[in-house]
């Protein structure tokens, strides 16, 4: 891996920045975006993030995902259930956790060939399709499924960094969610510029947006990944149960201090099927009613439980933990 990195940092330090140039075009312009006060771009500080991406199986996860447009990214044969949690330090709305369960797809007519989606990402429409994402607050809430239409909503969250392990535990009414916790890779410090773009449920609709991060992390893959993943019984991880999801990860990566940018232009179509009984049945997510009476509170809910969880870290240092 050390070899690898020394080969991979001189060439990633020279790739373009992922933002696009309308972003920087807009750069200290203002919106007023549903009630909610941005200056442009939507980006974000000094946000430590950890991933670990884990084998699922296809045919479950492609009975997953609704309508006719998306399929599941193949490695391996397997399909890949990505969990990310990113813990937003600085923001326009505030410090806020946003936890990420999601399913790494393709979007399209056809189904793409294994890998090569990797090489040629807007070739082949690769992203992640985002079953729940739980967030800190109500304003959080109100802007990410408002104006996105992601399928936020609040819950009990909290980021813990010791010098082995990063963590994030997700509990909503009394209920475990999820428990991801990774071993903190090898130093790489490679830099890293990710773009991300996001699929996402709501009114019956498929909602695309995308996301870029710039930062330096640390990365562990195959045999060097290591983490745990704990799903629980609240309704939106319910489906994530039926994927088979494997104990081993694919990767992990650790972020100390990502740098992102939200883009403010997204994408939406109708979620199809064959006939109108199966579209009527299909998981469209929530219904508008669902943001319109929300506020802009930057509470967070207590912290989550983590004497439920066994062998959880509890010690916190300045790359994490609850405000």
């Amino acid at each position: 891996m050390k070899t690898l990195t020394q080969l991979l940092t001189p060439l990633l330090k020279v790739m373009p920045s992922p933002v696009p140039s309308r972003q920087e075009r807009l750069r200290g312009q203002h919106a007023f975006a549903d009630g909610i006060k941005y200056v442009m771009p939507v980006n974000s500080d000094d946000s430590p993030v950890l991933m670990a991406a884990f084998p699922i199986n296809k045919r479950a996860a492609a009975a997953v995902l609704p309508g006719s447009e998306m399929r599941p990214f193949s490695l391996g044969g397997k399909g890949l259930l990505v969990v990310t949690v990113v813990n937003y330090k600085s923001t326009d709305i505030g410090k806020y956790i946003e936890y990420s369960l999601a399913i790494a797809i393709t979007h399209g007519s056809r189904p793409a060939p294994p890998l090569l989606p990797l090489l040629f990402q807007k070739t082949f429409k690769l992203g992640q399709f985002v079953v729940d994402l739980p967030v800190s607050t109500e304003v959080s809430v109100k802007g990410g499924k408002g104006i996105w239409g992601m399928p936020k909503h609040q819950a009990n969250l909290d980021f813990v960094v010791t010098d082995s392990t990063v963590s994030a535990l997700y509990e909503k009414d009394g209920q475990l969610g999820c428990y991801i916790e990774i071993e903190r890779p090898e130093p790489t410090n490679l830099p890293l510029k990710l773009a991300a773009s996001n699929y996402c449920v709501f009114r019956n609709m498929l909602w695309k947006s995308d996301i870029y991060f710039e930062a330096t992390g640390d990365i562990a893959l195959g045999a060097q990944a290591k983490a745990r993943l704990i799903l629980g019984d609240v309704p939106g991880v319910e489906p994530l149960k039926e994927l088979q999801v494997e104990s081993k990860p694919v990767f992990t990566a650790w972020l100390p201090q990502a740098h992102g940018v939200l883009d403010d232009h997204y994408e939406a179509w109708f979620l199809t099927a064959p006939t109108q009984l199966e579209a009527v049945a299909l998981r469209g997510g929530d219904m508008l009613d669902s943001v319109t009476d929300l506020g802009q509170g930057q509470e967070w809910l207590a912290p989550p439980d983590r004497s439920r969880i066994p062998g959880a870290g509890t010690s916190v240092n300045p790359g994490g933990g609850t405000p």
